[in-house]
C-alpha cells in the first residue's frame, strides 16, 4: 500500500486524534460511571421521564448531526479545487511551440544560425524558469538568486546587470517578460538577415513567443488570486463540527435501555472510521490540490518540467536542424534547403 501521498498519510494524524476522543469517551460510559451513576436521574426541560445526561447528549448527536450539509458543501468545493488545479496545470508555459517553429524557419547551418536559434530557446527557458521561481517553492529553492541562473546557463553575466538595475533600481520584481522580448528581438533580427523567408513565419514565430510571455503572466494571477478565505473555513467548519458530533452521537448506549440505533456493541466503529476516510479525505485532499506549486507530494514538479523544457528544445533546435539538413526518402537522398 503506497504511503507517499496517500489519503492515509494525509488523515492519519486526525483519526488518530479521533479515536482517542472517541475510547476516551466510551471508557468513561463504560467504566468510570458505576451503576448508582447510571441510575441517576437528570431531568431534561422538567420532563418525567429522565435518563443519564452522557446518553441524553448521544441521542441529541445521534439525531441531529446529519443535518450538517457535510456531502453537499464538500462536493462543491473540491469541484472548485480540482477545476481550479488542472487549469493552473493548462497554464504553464512550454517552449516547444517556439523551439518547433524556430528550428524550421530561422534557416542557415552557419555558426550566426546556430548561436541565434540557441539563444531564442535560451531566453524562453529563462522567461518560463524565472516565471516558476516567482510562484513555485521548489524551483525558488533550486534557483534562489540570479546567480544560480547564470551558473545554471540560463543567462549570462551582462544580462544579470540588466536584471539587477531593473530589479535594484526601477524596482521592478516580475521579468519575465523581459527574455521574450530580447527573443523577439533576435528573430526579428534573423528577419532583416533574411534567414528567416517571410513575413508569415516571422509572426508565427512572435506569436509563440508572446503566448510564453503571456502565460507566464496568467500563472502569477492565478497564484495570486486566491480562492476566498471564507470558503475553505466553512467546509473545514462543517467537516470538524460533523465528526466532533459523532464523538458523542456514535457512542455504544446500554443494549437493555432499547435506544434506536444502539442495540449493538462492536467496540471499534467501524463505519464511523470509514465515513472519517472519506469525508476528511476529501478535505485534505482538497487543502493539498489549493497550490500546487507547493512542496506536497501530488504538487507540480516543475523542476523536472524545467530539466524536459530545456533538454526538449535544445534538442529541436540543434540536432533536429542537423537531422533536417539531410534527410532521408527510402533510398532517396533529400537535401532540404537550409540557407
Amino acid at each position: 500500500m503506497q504511503w507517499k501521498g496517500s489519503v492515509y498519510k494525509l488523515i492519519w494524524p486526525d483519526l488518530m486524534l479521533w479515536l482517542s476522543l472517541y475510547y476516551c469517551l466510551s471508557f468513561t460510559y463504560r467504566f468510570a460511571l458505576d451503576e448508582d451513576q447510571k441510575r441517576q436521574v437528570f431531568l431534561l426541560g422538567g420532563g418525567a421521564d429522565g435518563g443519564l445526561l452522557f446518553e441524553k447528549v448521544v441521542l441529541y448527536c445521534d439525531e441531529f448531526n446529519d443535518l450538517i450539509p457535510v456531502s453537499f458543501l464538500l462536493g462543491f468545493f473540491v469541484s472548485e479545487i480540482i477545476r481550479r488545479w488542472w487549469n493552473m496545470w493548462e497554464l504553464l508555459p512550454w517552449p516547444d511551440s517556439v523551439a518547433l517553429f524556430v528550428s524550421t524557419s530561422l534557416r542557415g547551418q552557419d555558426e550566426r544560425g546556430r548561436v541565434m536559434r540557441r539563444t531564442i530557446v535560451r531566453y524562453i527557458n529563462l522567461a518560463i524558469v524565472h516565471s516558476m521561481t516567482r510562484f513555485s517553492v521548489r524551483v525558488k529553492k533550486r534557483f534562489p538568486t540570479l546567480d544560480h541562473l547564470v551558473a545554471a546557463g540560463f543567462m549570462t553575466e551582462n544580462e544579470k546587470v540588466i536584471f539587477d538595475e531593473m530589479i535594484n533600481v526601477r524596482k521592478m520584481q516580475k521579468l519575465y517578460w523581459m527574455p521574450c522580448v530580447w527573443a523577439a528581438s533576435v528573430v526579428t533580427r534573423a528577419r532583416k538577415e533574411g534567414r528567416i523567408k517571410d513575413d508569415q513565419a516571422l509572426k508565427t514565430i512572435l506569436d509563440h513567443i508572446n503566448t510564453v510571455r503571456a502565460l507566464c503572466g496568467k500563472c502569477h494571477h492565478i497564484n495570486i488570486i486566491n480562492i476566498p478565505l471564507v470558503y475553505p473555513q466553512v467546509v473545514s467548519i462543517a467537516v470538524y463540527a460533523f465528526f466532533l458530533s459523532c464523538l458523542m452521537g456514535r457512542q455504544f448506549l446500554d443494549p437493555s435501555k432499547n435506544y434506536p440505533h444502539h442495540t449493538l456493541d462492536l467496540i471499534v466503529p467501524f463505519f464511523t472510521i470509514f465515513q472519517f476516510m472519506f469525508y476528511m479525505g476529501w478535505l485534505k485532499v482538497a487543502e493539498t490540490l489549493i497550490n500546487p506549486f507547493g512542496e506536497d507530494d501530488d504538487d507540480f514538479e516543475l523542476n523536472w518540467l524545467i530539466d524536459r523544457h530545456i533538454k526538449v528544445s535544445f534538442i529541436a533546435v540543434i540536432a533536429i536542424v542537423t537531422f533536417l539538413a539531410t534527410a532521408t526518402c527510402g533510398d532517396s537522398s533529400v537535401t532540404v534547403d537550409t540557407e
